[in-house]
């Protein structure tokens, strides 16, 4: 087996090289070919990052990829295979398994315009795709969400159902029928996948025409049903696909794989949540997550011999689980681990990160924020969590009987644990006024608080035309851009400051747990008045009815101690006493109720964790939340039929396309169903931010390699391209023509012959593309798009082309006025049975058609079909 046979330069401007598998040799896949897949074959599929030049260390994948109908020995040959592939790559590589119809999202998010699966093999001697062929006929069934892909069914109405996309390709004319109950994302996903192929397989010369009801489009129905004949009865219900959802992707379990003797041991380790220490360097293991995908971590000082085994042990693994044999492969070494391998665990510490520190935002603030760098470098506006330095203007309201009342502006930084806030921030952005609307709850706060809270939001979004960027804030989890706007004068008292209508006095003594280094991080909340609330890495303030005592821990820092005492002014309003840890008073203790243990130790250095953000698209047509995720993200995976989740790890982002605004109430909830159901152990008081499209913010912007801000105004919706101009569009008796003419394409191995193609097949002499010209357009019922002024001049044709012929007494010598309605009399002996054109021509239709034409029209002549 030569691996090294046809491999790429990976310093080319190309990140995607796929090659199909002839006789164990690797044969390169031509680029406009990308997508295609024949079910009989098996294929291998190298991407290499764009990012691999600027980081070195972002890992290459490498699939295999198995037909449905590839030889049995294909399904435990990517082991071997691969690894030689690796091997001679070099470098970090992240290796995966895949079968037709359940491919990774890793696998699926290379072909943005979808996949398409093909009947039968590839005979070495054809081309994978033939561009510019017009003589086939084909029906392909369009499905799936943000990955869409399309199978060649039988050409048949039976292949149909009122849910799917269909496309029926006959060669210059494309036609996409949308089932009753498709969704306008469906369709407009099947829309881009047919222009996709018309694009690519005729050169952008074939005319697209769209079904969405068929008693409005009947000229193409008549079309449909030339080739399909009638359709009988009713459409059947589509079989639904089979999609885990989040609670079952969150089942995982860490093997341990060793060898002892001859016998191989695999050993449960651990289940969620996992952390990074239990992977030891010198072992293999196995992480199942809950049967959906199966992962393999190999060590850097394991052995050759584990590692070359590692695809064949994830099979035994599936099989010994009864997991269900297309069940996805994840092989990574040690240090090239993928994003969904390491959002699996806890936390995450990669080499990378030790010479970039993002973690400290205390370092990241010592200098006044730039408000034009947060503007024109939203990457840095989104990795500090700040859409400008906090200096626009601020409204806020306390949620009191379930409306909202204004608090006083002096008052803005003193929130109450048992209520919830609405808080407004308005800024300018490139000349724009933009808003943010922070839900801010108490951790005390009642259910019907928190309804309430969500209803006013609403109120207000309506009053701002849906402006709003709306941020689920939870007590203590506030973000930093949050802070920021208190200018670290934040309290938050556990019920009783002035403007609550809770009403209670406050308490004799009241004890505030003061963290932070500037005003851009620092918060005060109030905390139990024990000793036990202490902590020797902070500062802490005891309020009694004399004195005020200010108490700073060993382990704080200067930079703590000078936030401190701009807090107090706001807290205290009686004199004040600093106490230092060690050297408290005898009042100190008594107003705590007594000396008490309390954490001592040294706070450890913030966790930073090497997660990358990742986008998901959601979906719960039927049933639960099902997330699809989209690797490679770009701007182009944002659709206005969409609701995708941005993980950014310390915030979670709801994107609401235009269209998709049903799924508002419902979107906040899909994010805390996420958080709950991370198999990482997710704080569920992760913030989460709802955004619009056309109304996103730098801190979403950010996480985005580019961003066109005028993308939403110069892009064409579905209503609007198939709703275009059409140009000149052929009749509908010159399409029918056509398909009379048509003659049979076959492929090796491939059984595509619809019922029209075996009655009527076209002359050897194909018309020439000098001869093309342009029909007047079809009637008013159909819908189309055509991308070239190239359409073929036809005869008329026949209208019964669906029977399964005509008496031959009825088409023998009869004058054109005699003939039977629909017949045309060009192509008389077309209307025969096959075995009356058998019994009168001495050979089959095929046989005839391949003749030169002027033989034709002889035989015709001297038989009565003239």
């Amino acid at each position: 087996m030569d691996t090294r046979r046809g491999l790429p330069d990976i310093e080319s401007h190309r990140d995607l090289h796929i090659w199909i598998i002839e006789n164990l040799q690797m044969v390169p896949v031509p680029e406009p070919a990308y997508g295609n897949f024949f079910e009989k074959h098996c294929y291998v599929v190298l991407h290499v990052p764009q990012s691999l030049k600027a980081t070195p260390g972002v890992p290459k994948d490498l699939h295999y990829w198995v037909g449905k109908m590839a030889a049995p020995g294909a399904q435990g040959a990517p082991g071997s295979f691969l690894q030689h592939l690796k091997e001679a790559l070099g470098g970090a590589t992240v290796q995966h398994r895949e079968v037709q119809g359940h491919e990774s999202a890793c696998f699926r998010s290379y072909f943005r315009s979808g996949i398409i699966y093909r009947k039968g093999g590839l005979a070495s001697a054809l081309k994978h795709v033939e561009t510019n062929v017009y003589n086939i006929q084909r029906l392909l069934r369009i499905r799936g969400g943000k990955h869409v892909s399309a199978t060649e069914v039988e050409l048949s109405w039976h292949s149909f159902n009122n849910s799917d996309v269909f496309l029926l390709d006959l060669g210059r004319m494309m036609i996409q029928w949308n089932g009753p109950k498709a969704s306008a994302a469906r369709k407009a996903r099947g829309l881009f996948l047919t222009h996709s192929l018309r694009d690519r397989e005729r050169g952008g010369r074939a005319q697209v025409s769209v079904v969405d009801d068929e008693a409005e489009a009947t000229d193409l129905m008549e079309i449909m049903e030339a080739v399909l004949g009638r359709r009988l009865g009713s459409l059947h219900a589509a079989m639904p696909s089979k999609r885990m959802n989040q609670l079952q992707k969150a089942n995982v379990h860490l093997y341990q794989v060793c060898q002892k003797s001859k016998d191989l041991v695999v050993q449960e380790l651990s289940t969620c949540p996992l952390t990074q220490d239990l992977l030891q360097e010198e072992n293999c293991y196995i992480l199942d997550q809950g049967g959906f995908k199966i992962y393999v971590w190999q060590g850097r000082r394991a052995s050759l011999q584990e590692r070359g085994a590692a695809f064949r042990r994830a099979l035994n693994f599936i099989q010994a689980k009864g997991y269900p044999s297309y069940t996805s492969v994840e092989v990574m070494d040690d240090g090239a681990e993928s994003a969904g391998f390491k959002q699996l665990f806890r936390s995450w510490s990669g080499q990378q990160r030790k010479n970039k520190n993002l973690s400290g935002m205390g370092k990241l603030f010592q200098v006044k924020l730039d408000v034009g760098k947060l503007h024109s470098q939203p990457e840095l506006a989104a990795q500090l969590r700040m859409v400008d330095d906090a200096s626009g203007s601020v409204q806020i309201w306390c949620i009191q009987d379930s409306h909202r009342q204004p608090v006083d502006p002096k008052r803005h930084g003193q929130l109450c644990a048992d209520s919830c806030y609405l808080v407004l921030y308005t800024y300018r952005r490139m000349g724009f006024v933009q808003h943010v609307l922070y839900l801010w709850q108490g951790l005390q706060a009642t259910a019907h608080e928190i309804s309430a809270l969500r209803g006013n939001a609403e109120e207000l979004d309506l009053w701002y035309r849906g402006a709003l960027v709306q941020e689920h804030v939870t007590m203590g989890s506030e973000p930093p851009h949050f802070l920021a706007i208190f200018q670290g004068q934040l309290v938050i008292f556990q019920g009783h400051p002035r403007h609550s209508r809770k009403g209670q006095p406050a308490p004799a003594v009241s004890l505030f747990h003061i963290q932070g280094t500037d005003s851009y991080n620092t918060r005060t909340m109030e905390v139990p008045a024990r000793a036990s609330a202490l902590n020797s890495s902070d500062v802490f303030l005891l309020v009694t009815a004399n004195l005020c005592y200010l108490w700073f821990g060993k382990g704080c820092s200067g930079d703590q101690r000078e936030m401190a005492r701009t807090v107090v002014t706001i807290i205290c309003r009686e004199d004040m006493e600093i106490v230092l840890e060690g050297q408290e008073p005898p009042n100190f203790w008594e107003a705590l109720g007594g000396r008490a243990p309390y954490r001592s130790n040294k706070r450890p250095p913030e966790d930073v964790c090497d997660f990358q953000p990742r986008l998901f698209e959601c979906s719960c047509q039927a049933g639960p939340l099902v997330l699809t995720e989209v690797v490679f993200f770009s701007q182009e995976d944002l659709d206005k039929y969409d609701v995708m989740l941005l993980d950014a790890w310390q915030e979670i982002f709801l994107w609401l396309g235009a269209a998709a605004s049903e799924w508002k109430q419902e979107a906040v909830a899909w994010g805390q169903e996420y958080l709950k159901t991370h198999p990482a152990g997710r704080s569920l008081a992760t913030p989460i931010v709802l955004v619009k499209q056309g109304h996103e913010p730098p801190t979403f912007i950010g996480w985005f390699c580019t961003w066109d801000p005028y993308k939403w105004s110069n892009t064409q919706s579905y209503e609007e391209v198939v709703a275009g101009d059409p140009g000149a569009v052929s009749t509908i008796s010159e399409i029918t023509a056509e398909i009379v003419n048509f003659r049979l394409s076959r492929w090796p191995g491939n059984d595509r012959a619809g019922p029209l193609a075996l009655r009527a097949l076209k002359s050897s002499e194909d018309i020439s593309e000098s001869e093309l010209e342009l029909g007047p357009r079809a009637g008013t019922g159909s819908r189309s798009t055509v991308s070239s002024a190239s359409s073929s001049s036809y005869q008329s044709s026949p209208q019964s082309l669906g029977s399964g012929g005509l008496p031959r007494e009825q088409l023998r010598h009869q004058a054109a006025e005699d003939l039977p309605e629909g017949v045309d009399p060009a192509h008389k002996e077309a209307y025969l049975s096959d075995s009356d054109f058998q019994d009168i021509f001495g050979k089959s239709k095929e046989e005839f058609y391949s003749m030169a034409k002027w033989r034709q029209q002889q035989e015709k002549q001297q038989l009565g079909f003239f």
